[in-house]
């Protein structure tokens, strides 16, 4: 079984964000494979299903970003999975909008949802999708930034990256973490 963990923050407040990148690709996920994303465990919203032969859980954390380890750790416990059995999916701010890097582990590299999770597994070998939403403007603020919205433009090219994460997440699962690599961290996108 694996899990799918997207993050992001909950309300509507936050919605389409690019903090909520993670949310955005798993209920891409769950759209292509008709799964529910209704169930309220793990302090998260979930749902469960096949995808291409794998059980998944899908996994929103709805404990706000910065806090998201609470949840993956309870849903990791409760289902006995290994780290490699999870995968993450979230933000970037040093890729462009909607390029793709998949790695296998890592330091948090200053993302405060993904420390998290790190203390929470004590570990940082988890594979994970990052998902370019562009560097910070010099004159705004680091939160004003992932908690703001995409132009017209970069929306579009975002609604493909997360089609694409969410099939990168796909073939992580089944045809292996090495392949998925090889194939998604050589593109390259650029804005319309």
């Amino acid at each position: 079984m694996y899990i799918i963990a997207g993050l992001g923050n909950p309300t509507r407040e936050y919605d389409r964000t690019r903090h909520n990148v993670g949310f955005s690709v798993v209920d891409a996920l769950a759209d292509k494979y008709g799964i529910d994303m209704q169930e309220k465990r793990h302090r998260a919203l979930c749902g469960k299903g096949v995808i291409e032969g794998q059980k998944v859980l899908l996994l929103k954390p709805q404990t706000f970003m910065n806090l998201s380890g609470e949840s993956i750790w309870a849903a990791v416990d409760f289902y006995k999975i290994s780290a490699e059995e999870l995968i993450v999916i979230y933000d970037d701010i040093s890729l462009p909008p909607g390029q793709l890097r998949i790695r296998l582990k890592g330091s948090a590299g200053g993302h405060n949802g993904i420390k998290n999770i790190i203390a929470h597994l004590k570990s940082q070998e988890f594979p994970r999708i990052k998902v370019g939403v562009g560097e910070k403007p010099p004159h705004m603020d680091l939160k004003d930034y992932v908690l703001s919205r995409f132009s017209q433009g970069e929306q579009k090219l975002m609604d493909e990256a997360f089609k694409e994460a969410a099939d990168a997440a796909v073939m992580m699962m089944t045809t292996g973490m090495e392949r998925a690599m090889n194939h998604y961290n050589t593109k390259k996108r650029k804005e319309e």
